[in-house]
């Protein structure tokens, strides 16, 4: 069984981020995993799950929710601490660092699961980005999707932390250093919506196997036909 956790979906869900929730749970049950997701509401105490999921929002969103995620800071690195997969996407991407500046100066407080911080700027990177994954990262075929922000997330020190790869097209992290994401352990934001899961299914298998293993379960994942979604990746790739 592998407990799914969204985090906020009234909130943080633009672009079809739900996407990659309807990923997550189709893979399993197409292998006959069981699965099982939980909404999570601001307020609300997070269940004990393998993935946690944090999608996209406006900068009014992530200010609604900063206090809820504060609220939830100690619970989910203890989690991460015991093996939990989360993901963060856009928004969530950015709550997974230290820092989040907004526009007009004022700062929204980060989870601290990755050594990263972003600050708003005027325009927006916008557009199909292709990644050619890092060499660290569980994952051969190239990551593809759509980023649409106005932050600039730059990764710090931490000698662990990795982009989830190097951008072939688009913009990435910031538009200028040719990162896109990052990762540590069992933690992974990035900026691709499209929704990323769908349009990745090796990435999306490469989460799903992390939370089997914090169970104790390794055995390889059963083959699913994956047409539907190499097509979808062709239009990133042509």
């Amino acid at each position: 069984m592998i407990e799914i956790a969204w985090l906020f979906p009234r909130h943080l869900s633009t672009y079809g981020d739900v996407g990659n929730i309807r990923a997550l749970a189709y893979r399993c049950q197409a292998r006959g995993i069981e699965c099982r997701v939980h909404a999570v509401m601001p307020g609300e105490a997070l269940p004990g799950a393998g993935i946690v999921f944090i999608g996209g929002g406006q900068d009014r969103c992530q200010v609604t929710v900063a206090s809820g995620i504060d609220r939830l800071r100690e619970r989910i690195h203890a989690e991460v601490e015991d093996g939990c997969v989360v993901l963060g996407v856009c928004a969530g991407y950015q709550l997974l660092g230290w820092r989040y500046q907004l526009p007009d100066g004022r700062e929204v407080a980060g989870l601290g699961l990755l050594d990263l911080e972003t600050t708003a700027r005027g325009d927006r990177l916008i557009g199909k980005v292709v990644v050619d994954p890092d060499p660290a990262l569980g994952v051969r075929a190239r990551i593809v999707g759509f980023e649409n922000h106005s932050g600039l997330t730059v990764l710090g020190g931490d000698p662990e932390l990795r982009p989830l790869g190097t951008v072939v097209r688009g913009h990435g992290n910031n538009g200028a250093d040719g990162q896109e994401g990052a990762f540590k352990g069992t933690v992974f934001g990035t900026y691709l919506h499209g929704p990323i899961l769908p349009n990745n299914p090796e990435l999306c298998d490469w989460l799903i196997r992390l939370a089997l293993r914090r169970h104790g379960q390794c055995e390889e994942l059963a083959s699913l036909d994956d047409a539907v979604e190499r097509a979808a990746a062709a239009a990133y790739l042509g």
